[in-house]
């Protein structure tokens, strides 16, 4: 692609974010751009047109401070919601108006603001921000996100699975928004199964009764933590199926990643997902524990078909190389202000 222009991507704050979805939207940010051969840097001490912001930490907001004085352009992510903030950490519900005043502080330094999903990007106009609004979804790499022949074997070996049942796995933080707390009562209720989540978080604030759940596991629960984007593929590929019982997304990369693979797919019918994905046609939606007893034995059971085939068209929508003609239109259309 041939431009003039040359984006700064700040990721400062990249090492306190690199294990969440905001992380892998940077990672694909740089894939992304790369497809496409936009001229990109990571250094903010060279020269650049324009600078995109994915954080939103105090040393964020004063770069983007630093970059309007310079006289460059700032494109801000809107990644965060305090929608999506709620029911995290300790006492995220009482800060999270709080946290709400800080995102509008934040996104409004932006000349331009980007954000995932239709959905979300009503939840920040609903913020009355003084900026217009761009939906840039966070893409899939479709090629790295194929299945191996030898997933399922490595899989079940590395996480000391028992081969002799079917697998059920869950990528997030473990919180309650993401839904550890229904996962693990399905694992104590569904012994007949492996589940494994894959995510981590500091223990030290996360709430007692997480806590606590996670420590009083059952057998067929397991918890490696976080682990490579090669492990994740292998994982996707490699067991039964693939839950996402969130209850609040502004996209869900993880989603995208399992779609990618042709994972079978059972997510908590929630808004955002109401738009793209219809029950039973592209995906399966479950409304709460009891409903995602039944369609997980139903899907593990084969007395559901698999929609895997038809799940993927919908990440191909997503390609990288789409996200990354995207960014560059937005970035075109903010150096034009």
């Amino acid at each position: 692609m041939s431009t003039d222009m040359k984006v700064l991507l700040y990721t400062k704050d990249y090492d306190t974010v690199k294990e969440s979805g905001v992380g892998k939207a940077i990672d694909h940010q740089i894939r992304a751009l790369s497809l496409i051969g936009c001229d990109f840097t990571l250094d903010e001490k060279d020269d650049y047109d324009l600078v995109h912001i994915n954080t939103v930490f105090p040393k964020s907001v004063a770069f983007a401070n630093k970059a309007h004085r310079d006289g460059k352009r700032v494109v801000y992510h809107g990644h965060s919601t305090k929608e999506d903030f709620k029911n995290s950490f300790i006492l995220s519900n009482q800060i999270a108006p709080a946290f709400k005043r800080w995102l509008i502080h934040c996104y409004n330094k932006g000349d331009l603001v980007l954000t995932p999903t239709e959905y979300s990007k009503e939840i920040l106009e609903s913020y009355k921000l003084k900026r217009e609004i761009e939906v840039v979804s966070n893409g899939i790499d479709l090629d790295f996100w194929k299945s191996k022949v030898c997933d399922r074997e490595n899989f079940y070996e590395k996480y000391g699975l028992d081969k002799s049942k079917k697998s059920i796995i869950s990528v997030g933080l473990p919180i309650k928004r993401k839904g550890i707390d229904d996962f693990i009562k399905l694992a104590s209720a569904m012994p007949e199964y492996e589940f494994v989540w894959f995510g981590k978080l500091n223990q030290a604030v996360l709430p007692s009764e997480i806590k606590k759940a996670m420590e009083n596991k059952t057998e067929n629960l397991h918890f490696p933590g976080y682990i490579s984007s090669e492990e994740l593929r292998e994982a996707y590929s490699g067991s039964d199926l693939y839950v996402f019982l969130t209850r609040e997304e502004t996209e869900g990369i993880v989603l995208l990643e399992a779609l990618a693979t042709k994972a079978d797919i059972l997510v908590r019918d929630i808004e955002i997902f109401k738009k793209d994905f219809i029950n039973g046609t592209n995906i399966y939606k479950g409304k709460d524990y009891s409903d995602f007893k039944l369609k997980i034995k139903s899907i593990l059971e084969s007395d559901l078909p698999s929609l895997a085939e038809v799940g993927y068209e919908e990440a191909e929508k997503k390609s990288l190389i789409n996200t990354g003609k995207r960014l560059v239109e937005c970035y075109e259309k903010v150096l034009k202000l």
